[in-house]
């Protein structure tokens, strides 16, 4: 029983091998449609200068 237990816990061991750190983030899209206050133009500017310079968007 304790080795199967030790088998069943060993198959979702993850060495982290192949994880993109940047996978779940993209660049934030503004449609011209759009109206923004210069501090959300700042944030997503901020944030597509920093996937830019982190993630090699």
């Amino acid at each position: 029983m304790w080795l199967a237990s030790l088998t069943l816990l060993a198959g979702c061991a993850n060495s982290g091998a192949g994880i993109d750190p940047c996978g779940p983030w993209r660049p934030i899209l503004v449609s011209r449609a759009d109206t923004l206050t210069d501090g959300t133009a700042r944030q997503i500017l901020a944030h597509n200068e920093t996937g830019v310079r982190m993630c090699r968007w």
